[in-house]
């Protein structure tokens, strides 16, 4: 990947700041377009860590996605069916100030997960993946399994609490993950909205107006809708078979989608129904403890 990693939140209105510190190396994941050409800026200040993080992510979701099957079918991702089926996700972030998330933050804890959190080795992936257990696990198997991004540009995002827009692989450390989580979700909430909706619309102007952006989050309520709606329009699609589902339920499903090979259904979230009733239960899926890290 060939676009720099810039500072997303760099001109953000002075009167809301980003609750990230400028010198932190996850501060951002959306490149900025050139204001002459239209393209990233080519002599921007590189921060060289992400940088490589992004091509890493971009790598894996190129590769997942190949000869999985597409919104209009199996199989063929030839140069003209992949054009025809660009599309990006965005996931919802996890809660972190639950239990679970207690439990790796905690400064005594020990296992494995909890170590590399300390030591600023763990991903936002993982570690929201751990927070949230199955259902963000589900929708970040399931972004990087189908995630066809247009070139230069990533194929899954994480939305954060006041962290705008974050790349999975983005590396934490216990003071981070507090950070990015620091604010309540809200779309009435200006230190959550702003960095979010800044970095939408560099996202908008990155990917081109024939790319879908996937919501993999709830659209019960204006939280994720109202921001991103009003920048992506039509574009902004949701998968049809959430409605009705809890949480576990649609991770579950995400899972299985992944492993199958077999996308969901995608509606406009702008017409999309927003309540459903209640689908069959799920048959239960094989678990184990090294699936939580523990």
């Amino acid at each position: 990947m060939t676009a720099a990693l810039q500072s997303a939140h760099e001109n953000a209105p002075s009167k809301v700041s980003n609750c990230l510190r400028p010198n932190l190396s996850y501060h951002s994941c959306v490149a900025p377009r050139s204001r002459k050409t239209g393209r990233p800026g080519r002599k921007a200040t590189i921060n060289k860590t992400a940088a490589l993080l992004a091509q890493g992510a971009l790598a894996r979701s190129e590769n997942a996605g190949a000869g999985k099957q597409g919104a209009s079918g199996p199989g063929d991702f030839s140069t003209g069916a992949a054009a025809a089926n660009r599309r990006i996700f965005l996931l919802s972030p996890a809660n972190v100030s639950g239990i679970r998330a207690g439990v790796i933050l905690r400064e005594e804890a020990s296992f494995p997960l909890a170590l590399r959190l300390r030591d600023g080795r763990l991903t936002l992936g993982e570690a929201f993946s751990f927070v949230s257990g199955l259902y963000f696990r589900g929708k970040l198997a399931y972004a990087r399994v189908f995630a066809q991004p247009p070139p230069n540009a990533a194929g899954t995002l994480v939305i954060t609490a006041c962290g705008g827009l974050l790349s999975p692989e983005t590396l934490l450390t216990r003071g981070a993950l507090r950070e990015i989580s620091s604010v309540p979700v809200a779309a009435s909430d200006a230190r959550y909205r702003i960095p979010l909706e800044h970095d939408a619309r560099l996202l908008a102007d990155q990917i081109g107006t024939t790319c879908d952006v996937i919501l993999l989050g709830s659209i019960a309520t204006p939280k994720y809708v109202e921001p991103l709606l009003k920048i992506f329009g039509e574009r902004l699609l949701f998968p049809a078979e959430f409605a009705g589902r809890g949480d576990m339920s649609r991770g579950g499903l995400m899972l299985r989608c992944a492993r199958s090979g077999v996308q969901l259904n995608y509606v406009p979230v702008a017409t999309a129904s927003r309540h459903g009733a209640r689908p069959a239960k799920l048959p239960p899926m094989p678990f184990s403890w090294s699936n939580l890290g523990m």
